[in-house]
């Protein structure tokens, strides 16, 4: 009978152990012994050592996308995440319509990506764009948004800000799981708002802080599609000018499918891989600093 048990239970989860056999451990694998070989999709993979990883580190374009990366995680999350938690207090009160502008809020994290990227590619349009308009009648500066390589970045930091309504749901929910008996004990002791916020609000929800940190690495460092959509209008191979707007998602893709270096593609998602994992590590290591669980540390 526990036999029976037990092939019936294979038998069901069987398409999802095929699936991910074959399109997830399966090109792991591969990837791996792939970026120790010289492959163009045509010909047999040949065998070259560590010469991939080797040109990794004279590659310009590697350190681009690096630097550009890096650049677009260090301001994008950290913005992403306090605009997230903002929005999440402010539709945590109690007035009329909240369902309606929770549903609002919420409703561009769901939007296709592409559609999400061909929609801010007008927006942030430097001539006609409605941006630029608006800060036109306010009389501020009007910066040239994806055309200039120093205004790439930011273009893509102020797009981020816009889809954070996933974060803003885990936000609300974190804030909702708060007791109140914590902010009447907060309010006989004579706390402020802000002192209820610091000292009750933000470490009863640093576990959701946490979550979205480190999702808003990992999405970060494998930010692709808005940049393959928007960077083509401006530097012909989806990268902008000057290779402004090169993620190293985005450096993955055009050395595997557009140069037709698949080997070094994947030495680079294995050089990325590492990277992630290891910031992961460093998040995980300090939340034990100022995550709390059931009100105490980690």
């Amino acid at each position: 009978m526990k036999h029976r048990e037990a092939l019936l239970g294979y038998a069901y989860i069987s398409p999802w152990l095929i699936g991910f056999v074959v399109l997830t451990l399966g090109p792991f694998v591969a990837s791996f012994y792939l970026g120790f070989t010289q492959y163009n999709l045509l010909t047999a993979p040949k065998f070259i050592g560590l010469q991939n990883y080797i040109h990794i580190l004279k590659d310009h374009d590697f350190w681009q996308s690096l630097y550009v990366t890096f650049y677009y995680a260090i301001f994008s999350v950290p913005l992403d995440l306090l605009v997230a938690l903002v929005l999440a207090i402010l539709l945590n009160q109690k007035v009329r319509f909240m369902r309606l502008f929770r549903t609002i809020f919420y409703l561009p994290a769901i939007l296709p990506p592409v559609a999400v990227a061909i929609l801010w590619n007008w927006i942030l349009n430097p001539q006609y764009g409605i941006l630029n308009r608006f800060l036109g009648i306010l009389h501020l500066p009007q910066p040239q948004w994806l055309v200039t390589p120093q205004w790439t970045v930011p273009s893509f930091i102020v797009m981020s800000v816009w889809g954070v309504g996933t974060w803003m749901i885990t936000f609300l929910a974190g804030l909702q799981d708060v007791p109140r008996s914590l902010y009447e004990a907060a309010v006989i002791d004579g706390a402020s708002v802000w002192k209820k916020f610091w000292y009750v609000t933000l470490p009863m929800i640093s576990p959701v802080l946490f979550f979205n940190l480190i999702m808003g690495l990992i999405g970060a460092f494998s930010y692709f599609t808005q940049a393959f959509v928007m960077g083509a209008g401006y530097g012909g191979r989806g990268a902008g000018i000057n290779n402004a707007g090169l993620f190293y998602a985005l450096n993955i893709y055009i050395q595997g499918f557009t140069e037709l270096n698949m080997g070094y593609a994947s030495a680079l998602a294995w050089v990325l891989f590492f990277i992630v994992l290891l910031l992961t590590l460093l998040v995980f290591k300090s939340s034990s600093l100022w995550v709390y669980y059931g009100g105490e540390k980690e």
